[in-house]
């Protein structure tokens, strides 16, 4: 029988019309949605109308490891008709690839149609075939870096035209370098987790555990009193397989029974406190409800109060008190609202919620994409895995990648060449267009990130132990951060609220925040923490996700390191994962053992699915969408002068509050702030040189002359002068000769040094 609510729905949806902008679900709701929702491979409609007509249907196991849902029977791949553009292929399915993937060994088609009916390889007469008949550069061909995945490019056979090419190590004294050159903490080698890539950390490794330890079926040990206390502490969880989970009673004597045995007037435990006296048959719910504010429940002894979803007990335990799920990390994709008893989401301007998911979506804009580095090119999958092309060919070894989306320009490192480079994106197939931002002082610029809105780039540097900022041309550069930093890795910026965050993962791992300026360093993270690899920030709900690769765990945090969230943990899907992004209600990561992509619900952690595999070393990983980049204030330009009034870099200050400076100014490592603030001058005098002088000795060996001018500046000041640089309070006194900490030359007796202004 048909209700008056009812009946009025029914009437209002019925004559209900959708905006040109939107899809309607049709009949009975005539429910509306954005039209980027249709076809998407997500069902948005209540009815799955959005999803009818568009996508090919394959029940049973997929056909391979792409485009598929984990421990899901129903294998759903996104076929929406569609017309290839002339430098793609198009799969017997319907996807579109790119045409570089036809018969490159790769199944880049979710039905492996790209390498059906392909004839042998062979490669050009400047290019070297590797074993595996796959074809790379010939100048790549032993020059000390693996480019083919078998490595064959440097094999001593193939090296006898040409001397190879030693790479010098770049691990440290406490590190273990593997087989492929890749650096790992020295205590890790045979602890049964695969540290270096290429497995070899755990090469002829033969653990043994003591008496007193418990082996894990991964081979590491751990003390036997860890197992069964339901905490995984293997890392396999092989300390937890067998143990008894069932309900048991704790005598007062401290043993532990089976809760069967408490009132069957049998004594089990010692002391007799499983077969109280006058305590079992008793039901003390019967007298005020136990004194319970809502539901007593009565056990074999003594009672205990419960209470309905969306409450909890107060500490009396009897008084249940509404719950605040929005205190919980991720309840919402966005906004929380906390009601009684319950809470619903919303979502920030831009979004629409989805009314089958609950998530937030974005309610227009592009299609999301993801762009990653894959050692020798960068490639770009839409989420929706309708389109899937290599977007720049033949790179050395492409590792940190960034977007900066408001200009539509990508930028990437290369860990070989040692530079960093850039491009516009719809030109970024053209080699002759792309730009040198940084082309030395590199080492291993394994991080980089672009503030789309003060228009600089930062970028880490784990060999140099260094973060540094440049302007987004490479004109103006400076080196930010060198003191206590082991090997800094990931890096990403928020130029809203100018701070930036990054992973280290030398012998003491962390998390650290601090202004785009340098200023307000803090560490977020630096307890349960091993190998932090990539990092991220969620812009729109100021929590950053990173991925631990020694843990194979994805973690969050809000940005002042509070509420932790462990996300997810699989030693399968996360098995050395590098980097990730996150949008709307998903996280996306790159993971080099497994050599794919995947992707994951955010909020759960389920529904793991795999977009691309086969690839060679995923390394970063950027989603590209029109809300990914807020708008901000650029207070640089917003002043009443250009550059902030900065001679040289005008960098962005943390917002910390109305009153806190919103820039400071910045010089380059050769020059430092002038008295005003603004201007630089040379060495690193900050007050004015009086004369010149004659080194009356040989200095300390890290002194120069050519640097040494801030010393006599210090000799000349007065007395009282107090210095304005950390590592200057040894200088301060008239006549006292000491060294300077950046230098690295013997200042002679007899060098006359003179002060330049």
């Amino acid at each position: 029988m048909f209700t008056m609510d009812l009946i009025v729905l029914l009437l209002s949806t019925a004559t209900k019309t959708c905006l040109e902008s939107q899809f309607n679900c049709g009949a009975p709701l005539n429910q509306c949605i954005p039209k980027s929702w249709h076809c998407d491979g997500s069902a948005d409609c209540r009815n799955g109308a959005d999803e009818t007509n568009c996508s090919k249907f394959i029940t049973g196991k997929p056909l391979n490891k792409r485009l598929h849902v984990i421990d899901d029977d129903l294998f759903v791949f996104n076929a929406a008709a569609k017309q290839c553009r002339d430098e793609e292929f198009q799969c017997a399915n319907g996807q579109c690839v790119s045409k570089a993937f036809v018969c490159d060994k790769e199944n880049d088609c979710s039905d492996g149609s790209d390498e059906s009916s392909c004839p042998k390889p062979t490669c050009s007469l400047h290019s070297f075939q590797c074993h595996d008949s796959v074809c790379v550069p010939d100048i790549w061909r032993c020059d000390g870096d693996r480019d083919c995945r078998d490595g064959s490019d440097e094999w001593p056979e193939n090296c006898l035209d040409k001397q190879p090419r030693e790479r010098p190590s770049k691990c440290g004294a406490h590190d273990f370098e593997c087989a492929n050159g890749e650096c790992v903490h020295q205590s890790w080698r045979c602890d049964g987790g695969i540290d270096c890539t290429d497995r070899s950390d755990e090469l002829n490794c033969h653990p043994t555990c003591r008496h007193d330890e418990f082996r894990c079926d991964n081979g590491t040990c751990i003390s036997d009193s860890l197992r069964c206390n339901s905490v995984h502490d293997c890392l396999d969880g092989s300390d937890e397989a067998g143990c008894h989970t069932g309900e048991s009673f704790k005598c007062g004597s401290g043993e532990c029974i089976s809760m069967d045995k408490v009132c069957d007037k049998d004594r089990d435990c010692s002391d007799g406190s499983d077969q109280p006296e006058g305590q079992c048959g008793v039901d003390e719910c019967l007298t005020a409800n136990g004194g319970c504010s809502h539901t007593c429940n009565n056990l074999k002894i003594g009672y205990n109060c419960s209470c309905p979803a969306g409450y909890s007990l107060k500490t009396d335990n009897k008084t249940c008190q509404d719950i605040d799920e929005c205190e919980e990390p991720d309840t919402c994709s966005q906004l929380c609202i906390n009601l009684l008893g319950s809470y619903k989401c919303d979502c920030y301007d831009g979004y629409e919620i989805d009314p089958v998911s609950n998530a937030c979506k974005a309610g227009s804009g592009t299609v999301p994409m993801l762009f990653f580095t894959s050692q020798h090119e960068v490639r770009k999958i839409t989420v929706d895995h309708s389109e899937y092309v290599r977007l720049i060919p033949q790179l050395k070894n492409a590792v940190a990648l960034d977007l900066d989306i408001p200009n539509k320009r990508i930028f990437w490192s290369d860990l070989s060449e040692k530079k960093i480079y850039s491009s516009g994106i719809d030109e970024v197939d053209d080699s002759s267009r792309h730009i040198e931002v940084i082309g030395s002082g590199l080492e291993t610029p394994e991080g980089l990130a672009v503030d789309w809105i003060y228009g600089n780039i930062y970028w880490t540097d784990s060999l140099l132990k260094s973060i540094s900022v440049a302007s987004t041309d490479g004109v103006k550069r400076k080196t930010l951060i060198t003191t206590n930093l082991g090997k800094p890795k990931a890096i990403t910026v928020d130029p809203v609220n100018n701070f930036m965050y990054w992973t280290d993962w030398g012998e003491e791992p962390k998390i650290e925040k601090c202004g785009l300026n340098g200023a307000g360093r803090v560490i977020l993270v630096k307890e349960g923490i091993e190998r932090p690899n990539g990092i991220t920030l969620d812009m729109v709900n100021q929590r950053l996700y990173w991925v631990d690769a020694k843990l194979h765990t994805i973690f969050s945090i809000d940005v002042y390191g509070g509420s932790r969230h462990t996300l997810i943990h699989s030693e399968e899907q996360l098995s050395w994962p590098s980097s990730l992004a996150v949008f709307e209600e998903k996280v996306y990561w790159t993971d080099i053992i497994n050599g794919a992509v995947f992707s994951a619900n955010r909020l759960t952690g389920k529904n793991i699915t795999t977009l691309a595999v086969d690839l060679e070393r995923p390394e970063d990983i950027v989603l590209y969408h029109d809300l990914k980049q807020s708008a901000g204030v650029n207070w640089c330009r917003n002043s009443h002068s250009v550059n902030g009034g900065c001679e040289f870099l005008c960098l962005p200050a943390p917002l910390t509050g109305d009153r806190a400076p919103k820039y400071t100014c910045s010089c380059s490592d050769s020059t430092t702030l002038g008295p005003d603030g603004k201007k630089c001058v040379e060495g690193r005098c900050s007050l004015p040189c009086m004369h010149s002088y004659t080194l009356p000795t040989t200095l300390h060996p890290k002194s120069s002359p050519c640097n040494f001018i801030y010393l006599l500046c210090l000799i000349s000041a007065p007395s009282s002068y107090q210095p304005d640089h950390d590592d200057d309070h040894h200088l301060h006194r008239p006549n006292v000769y000491n060294y300077l900490t950046y230098p690295d030359h013997t200042a002679h007796r007899g060098t006359r040094c003179s002060c330049r202004r």
